[in-house]
């Protein structure tokens, strides 16, 4: 294939969905904090790649869980607790941990926080 005489052209149907295009913004600002919720917007999803920012009110989260992707979470405001087969991690804003794939996992809000996940399946 000629890549310097090839044309590029738009995808069909878009990866990213869900904000806006060729614009700056905060990650954190796509999903607003709701009381006694976990609140989600899924920005990519097919059966390789999964990529959503969450926003979790204080004491909300997700039971344990697994997944047979790894998964990277990016935490965007506030304080959350990750616990990774059965060892728990507090991260804050600017940090990262990464949940590795089949192993059982969760997620607690000690306060309101914002996270970015990216999870990434085997070919």
């Amino acid at each position: 294939m000629d890549l310097q005489n090839s044309t590029l052209r738009p995808a069909a149907k878009p990866m990213i969905k869900n904000m806006p295009k060729a614009e700056a913004l905060s990650l954190a600002e796509l999903v607003d904090y709701q009381e006694g919720q976990v609140t989600s917007r899924t920005l990519a999803q097919n059966k390789h790649l999964n990529l959503t920012v969450f926003a979790f009110a204080a004491g909300e989260g997700l039971s344990t869980h697994h997944s047979t992707g790894d998964a990277l979470v990016q935490v965007l405001d506030g304080k959350g607790i990750l616990t990774i087969d059965g060892q728990s991690q507090e991260v804050a804003a600017g940090q990262s941990i990464v949940l590795p794939a089949n192993i059982p996992h969760a997620v607690d809000a000690a306060e309101k926080f914002k996270m970015l996940l990216t999870v990434v399946k085997p070919l």
